[in-house]
């Protein structure tokens, strides 16, 4: 029990010495304003940050996302029609597609599929 303790005590130690000894050694003293500065692609990191941003565009992004989650939970069907029957496995992804197929359907004719209106 003592050798155990003995151990962890002497395990926190080292590794708390080796993370300050570390800390001391990268801290760099050389401070750049250019380097200090965030990155931003050529603008200017000091205007406004609250720029207009297209509604349409933001209503197609949350379309696609939902397409991305439809085509992860569409490409196992293949894969689990070898382990259940037939019969359950048609009648759930026919429902399954029947719900794509009328969501689609609700935002085609919402208008929400196209780009420039």
């Amino acid at each position: 029990m003592m050798m155990t303790m003995t151990a962890t005590t002497i395990t926190i130690m080292l590794s708390t010495a080796v993370m300050y000894l570390t800390t001391l050694i990268s801290k760099k003293n050389n401070e750049d304003r250019e380097k200090s500065s965030p990155f931003e692609c050529g603008f200017d990191p000091k205007n406004s940050a609250r720029l207009p941003f297209s509604s349409r565009f933001f209503l197609i992004a949350v379309i696609f996302m939902i397409f991305d989650v439809e085509i992860a939970l569409l490409l196992p069907m293949p894969i689990t029609m070898t382990t259940s029957s037939m019969k359950s496995w048609a009648m759930i992804s026919s429902a399954f597609l029947l719900i794509l197929i009328i969501g689609l359907y609700h935002e085609w004719n919402q208008g929400s599929l196209e780009w420039s209106n």
